[in-house]
């Protein structure tokens, strides 16, 4: 293959846009230097996560590495964060999809620009990623979407299965420390001290907006991109992680979507994968410059020909809430997901999982702490955020083993789970997970899956179970590709709760479960890699000076006295100083999640972030605040942002709400 030529590169950290209404929103640019007399095409990210300090240390990987190869790379703040003006209402408002339509309107009209465009984005990026290119933007050719969602509502940090996660809690703190931040006055001149006190002025607390639509409404209709799979033309690339909270994602795209589109999804968390963990990390910016290539400038880089869906089969190993990495083989699949087999398990007596359907009476009453070993909703940090041993949360869960596999078992896809039950309340929740039981013992979890069972035929209009009758359940598990050995067991666990991941029904349910099965997808794979990648490479890392080394600590909290179990968080992310410009910046982010064994009215969710700027005597903080509780009829919740400036305090604001509960 002839070597790229590696291009002198220029950038702009500080390029205005303007939008029809007048906000001027910033971007920072990556070109080629000679773009005046060869335009090129180029590749926007669109975040409200701070170009400046917030998402630095990828962009500086990522963005000059397309640049020096061809592009113009424009990371863009959205209105109301990081350096650009205005206020920020929500998460993929109408208003911020229209400004991304007029900044690729922007990006071709421009000079340097050969008037092709594509998007990139992973998370948010990801999502308004999908969501724009729904919108048909004409200067859109192709997009690369990483760990994002084609349902707001059911495969997102706000519900899932019906059930309200507490990470519509805890990202919406991490929200609200993070828009809390001033623009840098390097770049914004005099008027930082008065876009930052509009912005505070201004700043919603999300969970209060999310927490008021409970059910699959309008609301999360919006931007939901399975509600119109074809809408989509540009050319997509989908990929996600096993680690991460998105698993579903790149099999629904690949499923479904009419325009080309491609999937790779490896064994990474919520991280770009040419510097994600666990290992194998891949060339993704070799791909990505692939994808781009092709669909930006026409050029045969074989990307057509590339497998429809490309999954890290993991090796099947024992639980740690942290791996550097995973062993395994890649896998590929051209018709997904037509060529996958099915093999059924069902639920027997004496808590076996057969071959033979059976009747059965068990009782299923999970204590509220079932649940603290299922690590983080969304693991991102870096941290021991994977689910540990789930022997103790199998412990308080009703649990059906396998005999001994006799040969290797490669499950590959969604598992399917169908259950006939009984509540004595007429709202309850399960949380099922999947297994793979050690010869010692030892459990891992493969996938999960979770249900409101009040949304059990329609998460759009919800009903109470019956009083004394026995309903069929259906609901499918968390994508996966996980290789169980011969001579280990699987198992199906199930509980009425799991904490601190969802939040608890308002009654202790104690359901009845009379029949079930367990539906497994599989393939033969072998033991070598069905596809290749290159070793990744990226562009030099963000130079930076730490002042305080980052740091994390998670722990679970038995009160003896009270009963009160509580899981302790601390994020301190650090304080660094950039060695080009100096701005300095630094973040603690802590959680407190707890629960009585007994009492799921004893919830109680705490945050207390705290972000800091400064350069040379230019010194800046916001503390923010978070609380929710709730009874049998409402959620209460309580949130506080203070910002300081030298130390002293300039402003404060208390939100305080209580929103009525709706089947749940």
């Amino acid at each position: 293959m002839k070597e790229m030529k590696i291009l002198d590169i220029q950038e702009t950290p500080d390029a205005g846009i303007v939008m029809s209404d007048g906000c001027r929103l910033s971007a920072r640019i990556w070109r080629p230097k000679d773009t005046g007399q060869n335009p090129v095409p180029a590749v926007l990210e669109f975040l409200p996560y701070r170009k400046r300090d917030g998402t630095t240390a990828r962009d500086a990987l990522t963005h000059p590495y397309f640049a020096k190869r061809g592009y113009a790379c424009v990371r863009v703040d959205m209105r109301g964060n990081g350096d650009s003006e205005g206020v920020m209402e929500d998460e993929y408002t109408q208003q911020e999809l229209d400004d991304a339509i007029e900044t690729i309107a922007w990006i071709a009209e421009q000079p340097w620009c050969s008037g092709k465009v594509g998007m990139m984005g992973i998370s948010w990026g990801g999502f308004n990623s999908l969501q724009v290119a729904a919108m048909q933007p004409p200067a859109l050719k192709a997009i690369i979407s990483l760990c994002s969602t084609v349902d707001r509502y059911a495969d997102d940090i706000h519900y899932k299965g019906g059930c309200l996660l507490n990470e519509n809690l805890g990202w919406g703190s991490t929200m609200w420390a993070y828009s809390s931040r001033p623009p840098d006055p390097n770049l914004v001149g005099e008027k930082w001290r008065k876009m930052w006190l509009q912005r505070l002025e201004a700043e919603p607390f999300l969970p209060i907006k999310w927490l008021k639509h409970q059910t699959r409404d309008a609301f999360w209709q919006h931007g939901s991109v399975c509600e119109d799979y074809p809408s989509i033309k540009a050319a997509t690339l989908a990929i996600g992680g096993w680690g991460d909270a998105y698993k579903n994602t790149v099999a629904h795209l690949v499923k479904n979507l009419t325009a080309p589109v491609k999937g790779i999804i490896g064994p990474w968390v919520h991280k770009y994968p040419h510097f994600a963990v666990p290992e194998p990390r891949i060339g993704f910016l070799q791909e990505a410059l692939r994808w781009w290539d092709h669909w930006l400038k026409g050029v045969n880089t074989g990307v057509e020909s590339d497998p429809d869906y490309t999954a890290y089969l993991m090796d099947g190993v024992r639980p740690k809430p942290f791996y550097r990495e995973r062993k395994g083989i890649w896998i590929t699949e051209d018709d997904w997901p037509n060529g996958l087999s099915w093999q059924t398990y069902y639920l027997g007596a004496y808590n076996q999982l057969g071959d033979i359907a059976e009747q059965i009476s068990d009782q299923i009453c999970s204590p509220q702490t079932c649940g603290m070993h299922s690590g983080e909703y969304c693991a991102m940090w870096l941290g021991p955020e994977l689910p540990g041993d789930q022997r103790p949360d199998d412990a308080l869960s009703v649990l059906y083993t396998s005999e001994k596999l006799d040969t290797s078992c490669d499950i590959v896809g969604a598992p399917k789970v169908s259950l006939r039950l009984m509540s004595d309340q007429r709202k309850a929740q399960i949380a099922v997970r999947l297994n793979h039981i050690h010869p010692d013992g030892a459990s891992t979890r493969i996938t999960y899956g979770v249900l409101n069972l009040c949304h059990r035929i329609d998460h759009s209009q919800p009903h109470p179970l019956p009083e004394a009758e026995y309903v069929d359940i259906f609901l499918d598990l968390d994508q996966i590709a996980y290789r169980v050995p011969a001579g280990h067991k699987i198992s199906l666990a199930i509980s009425t709760s799991y904490w601190p991941l969802l939040w608890p029904m308002p009654e202790v349910a104690n359901l009845t479960l009379l029949s079930g099965s367990l539906e497994l997808p599989t393939r033969q794979s072998g033991f070598k890699d069905e596809r290749s990648f290159p070793p990744p490479e990226s562009d030099s890392p963000w130079p930076l000076e730490y002042l305080r080394a980052p740091s994390n600590s998670r722990c679970i909290v038995n009160d003896m006295q009270t009963g009160v179990v509580t899981l302790e968080i601390v994020d301190d992310f650090g304080k660094a100083k950039d060695m080009d410009h100096g701005l300095v910046h630094g973040s603690i982010a802590r959680e407190w999640w707890s629960i009585h064994p007994n009492d799921p009215l004893s919830a109680h969710g705490k945050t207390h972030w705290t972000c800091e700027n400064a350069r040379n005597d230019w010194i800046v903080r916001t503390e923010s605040y978070a609380e929710m509780r709730s009874d049998k009829e409402n959620y209460y919740l309580d949130a506080r942002l203070e910002a300081f400036e030298d130390d002293v305090l300039v402003f404060e604001k208390n939100i305080t709400q209580t929103i009525n509960r709706t089947f749940k």
